[in-house]
């Protein structure tokens, strides 16, 4: 059965989110199995920022050196495994250990998928990179879905996550065997890998975009079912409405968002979006009802969705350093703010109330919106003699 090769890297992409959302969707069930505070469990969650800085920042040779196929049969699988082993973990301190390693990890698959997904869209002319994080945003919808159903049904974070584990593995042996390395860019960079990646001045502009989209993503994902719970104590499967609808509208507004792009150029459209995430923010943050606090985080999810993918494409598509370097430095920043939002709005809860910690998020996506001058004003023309886009994904 012949796969196209865009559709295995949208599978890594939905697999990984879909292992990571079962577990972000049962963190309300893990706090109490922990009996630990909001802050406490922030502390906790912090592990896999670190584990994903220290990835981002001297992983980038050894993925050259492994290639994208068996980088992405150990981060995948990986990070799966790791997840499902948490919630028999006895001690907070032992799910942070667990969580440092899946960070060492997810760095290096956020490097390896988004580096192969740019060189599959120089490979072929077509975009592929909205509809790679569009599986994503996809793999958490799903995941948040069942999971609000799972934990109405009573279902334990147990057995839901190895459920999980084994579906990440039975899907992800199947579509990651027939992988193959797509060819470099023909204008990258050709000198030596760097063994450490680190921002410089020139992607500053592009880190602001991805902190701001990436914090929004992470107030909407990590938060959402414990602000349902504390604030309008609703039952489970209305509390796991906000993440489902937040990953929803967030994955189809990505696997929709390239002719947006083509006909409003990137600057416009991550400026739109953005607008959209701070009206959520506030909406969230300000909510009298259950049905308002929805209509926040719907808005979140569309305001965020296609804005980090646009500066990622721009990150790849620099001939100052290889590209593995820039995604790397680029996602030094932004990806370590995914995990850096739930301890930070963590304290924000505990201390401001839990409705502050959304409200915080709107000078960040303000900050967001004057750097997204940086991205081009129109998509980038379609390289000429391209060969023919692959055909059929179950061809």
């Amino acid at each position: 059965m012949k796969i196209a090769p865009q559709y295995r890297i949208y599978a890594c992409f939905f697999l990984f989110a879909f292992s990571l959302g079962a577990l972000l969707s049962r963190l309300p069930d893990l706090q109490v199995q922990l009996a630990i505070s909001h802050s406490q469990l922030g502390l906790t969650i912090i592990g896999m920022s670190i584990g994903s800085l220290i990835s981002l920042t001297f992983s980038a040779p050894l993925i050259e050196y492994l290639g994208a196929r068996a980088t992405a049969f150990i981060t995948v699988l990986g990070t799966a495994f790791i997840y499902a082993v948490l919630p028999w973990l006895p001690s907070a301190e032992w799910v942070f250990a667990g969580l440092f390693l899946a960070g060492l990890l997810a760095g290096a698959l956020e490097i390896n998928l988004n580096v192969e997904t740019d060189r599959l869209e120089a490979q072929y002319g077509r975009n592929y990179m909205n509809r790679a994080h569009g599986s994503w945003s996809l793999g958490f919808f799903v995941t948040a879905l069942l999971g609000a159903s799972l934990r109405q049904a009573g279902l334990s974070t147990q057995l839901h996550m190895l459920l999980a584990v084994a579906m990440v593995f039975i899907v992800g042996i199947w579509m990651m065997s027939g992988m193959v390395n797509a060819p470099h860019r023909p204008n990258m960079h050709t000198g030596e890998t760097p063994r450490i990646a680190f921002p410089h001045w020139g992607l500053l502009p592009l880190c602001m975009i991805g902190i701001a989209a990436f914090l929004v993503e992470g107030a909407g994902i990590d938060w959402s079912a414990i602000y349902m719970r504390d604030v309008f104590a609703v039952e489970p499967f209305i509390g796991g409405l906000g993440l489902t609808l937040f990953s929803g509208f967030m994955a189809a507004t990505r696997l929709m968002a390239d002719p947006i792009v083509e006909r409003f150029g990137p600057r416009q459209t991550a400026m739109g979006l953005l607008t959209l995430a701070a009206m959520g923010a506030l909406a969230v943050g300000l909510a009298p009802a259950p049905w308002v606090a929805l209509t926040g985080f719907t808005l979140m999810g569309i305001g965020c969705s296609a804005v980090y993918p646009l500066a990622v494409s721009a990150a790849a598509q620099r001939t100052d350093r290889p590209s593995a370097v820039n995604v790397a430095a680029l996602g030094q920043v932004t990806f370590i703010v995914f995990f850096l939002a739930p301890p930070l709005l963590g304290f924000v809860a505990e201390y401001l109330g839990i409705r502050n910690s959304y409200l915080v998020v709107l000078p960040v996506i303000l900050a967001g919106l004057i750097a997204s001058r940086a991205l081009g004003t129109r998509a980038l023309a379609t390289p000429a003699g391209m060969p023919p886009e692959p055909a059929t994904p179950l061809g």
